[in-house]
């Protein structure tokens, strides 16, 4: 058996298996609003190598009225997954998590978990903004922070969460995003990544840095924010008990820990280049990047926003409702029909003369996404395949729209439009994006969140020197 230890980092294994393994591997923990994965990178004939080992399924329950992430299981799955590393004889380097952003966890004076993790989907933010105007405009607000008006923001589940249980928020000692409480409990250390914190609206868009005039002016305590760490920085090893309950050692890395941030790290596209990219996922995420923020007044009316990046980039984008339309539908009927079947109903459908805005809120949450989207278009008798066609051209029109404005916001021409993550192998929604916004659209990464992810850990393992040469080897891995 290995041995341990508390404050060292090395990986102390048995002799064969050094010998059996010289192989550099890095574990990307993925985790999205329906599901979990853990990804094994590592870098073959100068190609990167990924090999998908543990897949886990993540929902919302509700506690109280409220919808919420089951964190506990969440910490649990990720252990598991952990756990296959060894079984199988591939212990990583290193590992990072991502996960989705704005959400958080408050822990007391014994870190203990105050309440619940509550998801963005939850309806206690739906009239936030009238309570947030009291104390800041949303001029000035956008001016400090440039992020767009959303109520899934973490500042305005703070708001309403002090206002509706402020004995809690009075016990507060420690605020921490999703994947920091994860590596909190990876590693014991406490720690706020710099890309997942961007996604608050409480972070200061110049300094990189909280706020703490406006945390203070809101009534949130100052003291419940630690330090912003660089995205690359190592967090330390692992804890003598997530050692010994998987099987080894090894060192947490901060990735670029908001997943459409890790994502983007993975666009093959060198830095001192210019091209829009579309994360399309669950959400669909259009932007560029940029070394400094646009807070403008045109900026804030259509609804951009700037979020944290690596090495301090900016991501300068907009948040559509993306795939999740398709992906609730499939499981509202049943999940009779695979991803392609309905692809190719919308398909058959050809161009449609409906659309609606596909981020409208009755969207985020619905009790029946179908019945919703009926409702929108002013439509009840619609077939199945007339329905996800109006869905398909209302997001490749979304699309259009915000390459426009980006295009405007810019003064910048873009003549290539590069698709990321899961929605990138829809080949119908591609062709219609393209039609729609009279530019190339080309393939990414499919696997672009975890492949950033390991991306940003073998930067900070020194195996890739910049983040131009790691985008080059993703080109070619992908063979694009």
């Amino acid at each position: 058996m290995p041995l341990f230890s508390d404050n060292k980092c090395d990986i102390i294994i048995v002799i064969k298996y050094q010998e059996e393994c010289m192989t550099n591997y890095y574990l990307a923990i993925d985790i999205g609003s329906s599901s979990g994965r853990h990804i094994l990178g590592y870098i073959q004939e100068g190609k990167i190598v990924t090999e998908e080992i543990y897949r886990f399924e993540n929902k919302t329950k509700i506690i109280n009225g409220h919808t919420c992430w089951d964190i506990n299981e969440i910490r649990d799955q990720v252990l598991n997954g952990m756990k296959v590393c060894r079984e199988i004889g591939k212990i990583p380097q290193s590992l990072a998590i991502d996960t989705w952003g704005v959400d958080y966890v408050l822990l007391d004076d014994k870190d203990m978990i105050l309440g619940q993790a509550v998801s963005y989907r939850d309806q206690r933010t739906a009239q936030i903004h009238n309570e947030i105007e009291k104390y800041i405009s949303d001029r000035e607000l956008y001016a400090r922070t440039g992020l767009s008006k959303q109520n899934i923001n973490t500042i305005g589940q703070l708001m309403s969460q002090k206002i509706t249980e402020p004995e809690l928020m009075s016990r507060a000692k420690t605020f921490l995003m999703i994947p920091d409480y994860l590596n909190f409990f990876l590693t014991g250390r406490k720690s706020i990544e710099y890309t997942d914190a961007s996604t608050t609206q409480l972070l200061h868009c110049k300094s990189c840095d909280w706020d703490y005039e406006l945390i203070s002016r809101l009534g949130l305590p100052k003291n419940i924010f630690i330090p912003i760490s660089k995205t690359g920085d190592e967090l330390g090893c692992l804890t003598k008990y997530v050692a010994e309950y998987v099987g080894y050692n090894t060192t947490v890395v901060h990735c670029a820990s908001h997943d459409t941030a890790s994502a983007v790290v993975s666009v093959p596209l060198p830095v001192d280049k210019k091209g829009i990219y579309l994360s399309s996922g669950t959400w669909s995420i259009i932007g560029i990047e940029t070394d400094k923020p646009n807070c403008s007044a045109k900026s804030m009316k259509y609804n951009f926003s700037n979020e944290g990046g690596y090495e301090k980039r900016y991501r300068y984008l907009k948040n559509i409702i993306g795939l999740w339309f398709i992906q609730s539908i499939k499981k509202e009927l049943d999940n009779k029909y695979s991803f392609s079947d309905l692809q190719h109903m919308a398909e058959s459908e050809g161009e449609c003369k409906y659309y609606f805005d596909v981020n409208d809120r009755s969207f985020l949450s619905p009790n029946s996404m179908i019945e919703a989207i009926k409702n929108r278009i002013c439509i009840t008798n619609i077939s199945m395949p007339k329905l996800l066609s109006v869905v398909y051209c209302s997001l490749a029109e979304s699309y259009a729209v915000t390459v426009r404005q980006i295009k405007e916001l810019t003064g910048e021409s873009f003549d290539k439009l590069i698709v990321i993550g899961g929605g990138s192998m829809d080949e119908h929604l591609n062709k219609l994006t393209a039609q729609r916004c009279k530019i190339d659209v080309c393939r990414g990464p499919k696997e672009a969140t975890s492949v950033g992810n390991i991306a940003v850990q073998m930067l900070t393992a020194g195996e890739v020197s910049s983040l131009t040469e790691v985008r080059k080897i993703i080109e070619i891995s992908e063979g694009l």
